[in-house]
């Protein structure tokens, strides 16, 4: 092993993710879980709590998920951390190389973790493509089928209900989607419970590397 590589596989401990960064990621992944078991037993795929009991859990955890949604929105512009969002393309297809070959080769991540960049490019995309469009389109779908009666009222009555379920059901299987790659990708770090690690503590070990590359800067400042 030569000296850069080994440089580059030297491992720090850092304190990457906040106790809330923490408790939001855990609350929104029992409620999605909950939320999809009990969504697809009101649409008639199995049944396990009976369509009464999974209509009523549903529909409260789906208020609950908008409500600490918008509290997460709050804290993200308040904190700063939507700089961690700011999509680029840079090192874009490194990233999607190194999922596809260079994990499997032991090669170094392009873009190692930091505290100043906690997401890498490809993650940065698919994060800001769940929190700016799928979630909303999902609570907002799921919001309007809730509240079906109170349409005419609101001057919705020419809207389609089967047009907004169809929506629905298909974020529910996007959402599902994203899950399984999610659970597929936590495995992927020095070790199978590395990340897991990470987001019960907050500590990761990481590749020690320059703190902030000049574009990662460049990126934030632009976005500032």
């Amino acid at each position: 092993m030569n000296a850069e590589t080994a440089n580059a596989c030297r491992m720090v401990n850092v304190y990457l993710y906040t106790r809330y960064e923490r408790f939001w990621h855990w609350l929104q992944s029992g409620l999605i879980l909950i939320l999809l078991l009990t969504g697809f037993e009101t649409h008639g795929r199995y049944e396990l709590l009976g369509f009464k009991r999974a209509h009523d859990i549903h529909n409260t955890a789906g208020l609950f998920w908008l409500a600490a949604f918008l509290f997460f929105v709050f804290w993200v512009f308040t904190t700063g951390e939507w700089r961690q969002y700011v999509p680029t393309t840079r090192k874009l297809l490194a990233v999607v190389r190194y999922y596809l070959f260079g994990i499997f080769r032991g090669e170094p991540h392009p873009v190692p973790k930091r505290k100043e960049a906690k997401h890498n490019p490809l993650q940065r995309l698919v994060y800001l493509g769940l929190a700016a469009f799928l979630l909303p389109i999902q609570m907002a779908s799921g919001f309007l089928y809730w509240s079906y009666n109170s349409w005419p009222a609101w001057g919705l009555g020419w809207m389609s209900l089967r047009a907004v379920a169809a929506v629905h059901l298909a974020g529910a299987f996007a959402i599902l989607s994203f899950l399984v790659v999610h659970l597929y990708m936590i495995t992927t770090g020095h070790s199978l419970t590395a990340h897991t690690r990470a987001m019960i503590c907050g500590w990761e070990e990481i590749e020690e590397r320059e703190a902030v590359e000049d574009w990662e800067i460049k990126t934030r400042r632009t976005a500032a």
